[in-house]
């Protein structure tokens, strides 16, 4: 099977049969979040998920969490950013707007405080590394060690569709955790347990590779946490519906949101979907709700206040 219908399978799997958030293609370095982009990012509720799912159905903007902006006496926007003016009006912006933030104006400035406190809502971070054939495991090695030696997540795990040898096992870090998921039966087998990394600590993040020399870097205790919280918040805004269905009578959604195709009788990724295709039939995409298919299926609330759902424009904040 390809890696983006068996990605989407084992999504609508762990979707059915956990209480976790799950997203995809999560950024999960440090130094530098794009040189490790994690296929399937799993967020276990904390103690405090039911208030998160009270505050906004939307990622909130790192630098609005980050910032002095607190919940006691509302302060003066510029002064809470250490930043430029025109990102600190951006993120106040949309924090305003998602309703994180409220506003008010004194002697013609405005000043702006949470609208409740940031809660400690998310528990584990479980990462997967989709490999439906292991005959064609392209970097996979290095993807792991870089997931492992910097201990982003609290576990790792290699998902794949190809019977596990004990040659497999013996190239990949013992302390990654092995799946062998069938995604037309919907069924996991879990042939190694994952060993739990240590997340708190410091880790160390492989940068880039060159012939003869390897660049690295220490990443703090202090710095890991901050990423894993964006990544966290991430995956809170963002699912694994991450795609729009393609303008074809052949597609439509399965499974609350995998796009299937009936001209080739299986799922496929829109991307690649378009009028080079034989079986290519024009019309409106499909009308799909991906927010309340989300809320239906999972512990994330789409609208808990009543304000105004996803817009465009979030993906800036990092």
């Amino acid at each position: 099977m390809r890696e983006f219908p068996f990605e989407l399978k084992l999504c609508t799997h762990l979707e059915a049969t956990t209480e976790r958030i799950i997203a995809r293609q999560i950024g999960a370095g440090v130094h530098a979040p794009s040189n490790r982009v994690i296929d399937v990012l799993c967020v276990e509720p904390g103690p405090e998920f039911a208030a998160r799912t009270e505050l906004t159905s939307e990622r909130i903007p790192a630098a609005a969490i980050e910032s002095d902006v607190g919940v006691g006496e509302a302060c003066y926007w510029r002064d809470a950013f250490d930043t430029s003016s025109e990102y600190a009006r951006e993120v106040v912006e949309r924090a305003v707007e998602i309703g994180f933030y409220e506003r008010e104006r004194r002697g013609g400035r405005e000043y702006v405080r949470q609208v409740a406190r940031y809660p400690d809502w998310f528990g584990r971070l479980i990462g997967i590394e989709n490999k439906p054939d292991l005959a064609a495991p392209g970097d996979l090695e290095t993807q792991l060690r870089k997931d492992v030696s910097l201990a982003l997540v609290d576990e790792v795990i290699l998902a794949t569709e190809s019977y596990v040898t004990r040659a497999h096992l013996n190239r990949i870090p013992e302390t990654v955790g092995v799946w062998r998921f069938d995604a037309e039966a919907a069924r996991v087998e879990v042939v190694r347990e994952p060993t739990p990394l240590d997340s708190e600590g410091a880790g160390t993040e492989l940068i880039d590779t060159h012939v003869g020399r390897t660049d690295v870097r220490v990443a703090s205790a202090a710095s890991k946490e901050k990423r894993r919280r964006r990544m966290a918040e991430r995956a809170y805004g963002k699912g694994w519906r991450s795609y729009d269905l393609p303008g074809c009578a052949a597609v439509e959604s399965h499974s609350g949101g995998v796009p299937y195709c009936g001209w080739k009788d299986r799922v496929v990724n829109p991307a690649n979907c378009g009028s080079d295709c034989p079986g290519h039939d024009p019309a409106d995409p499909p009308t799909v709700d991906w927010e309340a298919e989300r809320d239906d299926r999972t512990p994330w609330v789409a609208d808990p206040t009543g304000r105004t759902r996803r817009q465009s424009g979030l993906d800036r904040f990092g």
